[in-house]
């Protein structure tokens, strides 16, 4: 089955772009264009969407708040949101995920990034550039004080995770794939997964993408500003 894309952007050229990159691949198609947040959520639940390619800065309702309302809508759980931003902005990234992007992709990516990125998000993977994203939303945290950034109730909400389970946190937050966390951990790839699994159940993630949040909101994981 093709995974279905929707575009939401104000700038009609890049609409156009990413459609005939995305149509040209059999796996995928574009099945609309939002020129605005919207209209994005809107076509969301009208077009059986799986993975939105969501703007940041549009006319009205921007990309963050329509990402907001699509993560916070119990119709569209299975949608995906991937936010197209520029790396210059960090507080974007972070603000994004808090929202419940599944990742974010600069503009200027190469095409066969975006693909992937619409693929890894569509299977439910998320979490574009593992370490980048670390790298990102640490420096960001980094410039505040920890104990601003702790959430009480987050941390507290942790004490559900078993020590593996916290574990396992520890290493996504850090950026490492399965496969990196089970030979750290001296698991099986599969073992990894399920307390992943877990641990976004118990802690209400859509995703890895807000687990890393959640690991520096709690207090799991110190930001560093290196």
């Amino acid at each position: 089955m093709s995974i279905r894309v929707l575009l939401a952007d104000d700038q009609a050229l890049l609409r156009s772009a990413f459609r005939v990159l995305v149509d040209s691949e059999p796996d995928m198609e574009v099945v609309g264009e939002a020129s605005d947040g919207a209209e994005a959520v809107r076509l969301a639940k009208e077009r059986e969407v799986d993975v939105v390619l969501m703007d940041i800065r549009m006319p009205g309702t921007d990309g963050l708040a329509a990402t907001r309302l699509i993560s916070a809508d119990p119709t569209l759980t299975d949608v995906r949101v991937v936010i197209l931003t520029t790396f210059e902005v960090d507080d974007y990234v972070v603000q994004s995920l808090r929202a419940g992007a599944s990742g974010f992709l600069g503009k200027g990516s190469e095409p066969d990034e975006l693909l992937s990125a619409i693929r890894v998000a569509a299977g439910g993977d998320a979490l574009l550039s593992p370490a980048a994203t670390k790298g990102l939303i640490a420096r960001f945290l980094a410039q505040s004080d920890p104990d601003d950034i702790r959430d009480p109730a987050r941390a507290q909400r942790l004490d559900a995770l078993t020590v593996r389970e916290r574990e396992v946190l520890v290493q996504v937050a850090g950026g490492h794939s399965n496969d990196e966390i089970a030979e750290r951990l001296e698991v099986s790839p599969l073992t990894v997964k399920t307390h992943v699994n877990r641990a976004m159940a118990k802690l209400g993630a859509r995703d890895r993408a807000q687990l890393v949040v959640i690991a520096y909101e709690s207090g799991l994981v110190r930001p560093r500003a290196d």
